[in-house]
């Protein structure tokens, strides 16, 4: 059983919870103590304080949350949702790049392309993985995938969970800036739909680049940012210290971005957030992307292109 980690606005929380734990063990055991109507009025007291606490984050809380250590990762996703699933590797010009994983499966009966970004469970897999900050192989990957999904008129899957692309010497030194545009510009080119799902961070160019779609979901407690409130403070302010302040004026959240019109739909969590219940989270997220697909569903190839581009042109006009 995993031992559940809590962020430190949760501590309230935690402490309930664990006087829970606490009670459950002592019924176990069976020694004739009558507790069970004191164990129900925890649990409803936990569970009260956890959707109390929930409903109230801070921006700079959901940032917190969407980088927990036990969110569902790419991984989860694509074993929750992606059947038949053909892993593609390498960008056919340099090199494979583990940070950016993608192939061919089926979603719910139809044949898709799914791209996406793993951040890693473990340290292991967050060394493999470069904590989900791609180099440019990562994004001439992602381009050689959605023209080969074009090409048999696939529908794409993103799912975008990164810090932002890697900003190494050699990252910069193989076009970084040039490999995410391309990518940017494939998004924009496809005929068939494109759907990307911010399942954690959506970190700058390094999530635009695979999430520049016909729809664009977030999780209800993920964050989407042109840079992270740490960078931003240090920017701004000349402060990392003032993540807070950053993350409460840059508008990083869910709830902000369907009202600037940047995102399409918010998915809910379960209460807690999605690491709580994975298994709901990645449920609600397919029902949303199946919805999404949908929509497109007797639309020609460019239909689909004309809506996608008026979108994105929409942004920033006033109605």
């Amino acid at each position: 059983m995993t031992v559940r980690s809590y962020l430190d606005f949760e501590k309230p929380v935690a402490e309930l919870e664990a006087k829970v734990e606490e009670l459950r063990a002592i019924s176990s055991r069976g020694d004739g103590v009558a507790i069970g109507e004191e164990l129900t009025r925890l649990e409803i007291k936990a569970q009260k304080a956890l959707a109390d606490l929930y409903v109230a984050l801070t921006p700079w809380q959901k940032a917190q949350v969407a980088r927990h250590q036990q969110r569902p990762h790419f991984g989860d996703y694509l074993a929750g949702l992606i059947t038949d699933f053909t892993p593609l590797a390498g960008d056919r010009v340099f090199a494979e790049d583990e940070a950016v994983i993608g192939g061919l499966g089926r979603f719910r009966g139809r044949s898709v392309c799914v791209i996406g970004q793993e951040k890693g469970a473990d340290t292991e897999a967050r060394i493999r993985h470069n904590f989900g900050m791609a180099r440019p192989e990562g994004y001439r990957k992602a381009v050689r995938l959605m023209k080969m999904a074009d090409q048999f008129d696939l529908p794409v899957i993103s799912l975008v969970d990164t810090a932002g692309a890697f900003p190494g010497i050699e990252a910069e030194e193989r076009g970084q800036a040039e490999a995410i545009a391309r990518s940017t510009e494939t998004c924009l080119t496809l005929g068939p739909p494109n759907v990307a799902v911010i399942i954690g961070e959506g970190g700058s160019g390094g999530a635009v680049a695979i999430a520049t779609a016909n729809r664009v979901l977030m999780l209800e407690h993920s964050i989407y940012t042109v840079a992270s409130p740490e960078a931003s403070a240090s920017i701004l302010w000349r402060d990392a210290a003032r993540r807070q302040d950053a993350a409460q004026n840059m508008k990083i959240t869910a709830q902000d971005l369907l009202g600037f019109g940047i995102i399409d739909a918010i998915i809910p969590e379960p209460a807690g957030g999605a690491h709580r219940d994975p298994e709901a989270a990645i449920s609600s997220t397919g029902n949303a992307i199946s919805a999404a697909l949908d929509a497109f569903r007797g639309m020609s190839r460019d239909e689909i292109r004309a809506a996608r581009a008026d979108k994105f042109l929409a942004m920033g006009r006033k109605l």
